[in-house]
């Protein structure tokens, strides 16, 4: 598993994660939204830590920068 997050799209992950959280809440969501929200600001901790996101892997992306 190679990495393929950088530093800022990791930064930008764990931006989206406080909101994320804060929204659940703030406005005390429930059910469904509740999940989603929840689930979604765990996938993005998680590849964060991992430094690895599978979505940019099928397209060959990396945000790490080229190296020296």
């Amino acid at each position: 598993m190679k990495k393929n997050v950088g530093k800022t799209d990791g930064i930008i992950r764990l931006v989206l994660v406080a909101v994320l959280v804060l929204l659940y809440f703030i406005l005390n969501l429930q059910g469904v939204a509740g999940y989603i929200a929840l689930g979604l600001a765990l996938v993005l901790c998680v590849t964060v830590l991992v430094g690895f996101c599978p979505l940019y892997y099928p397209f060959n992306i990396s945000t790490r920068g080229k190296k020296k």
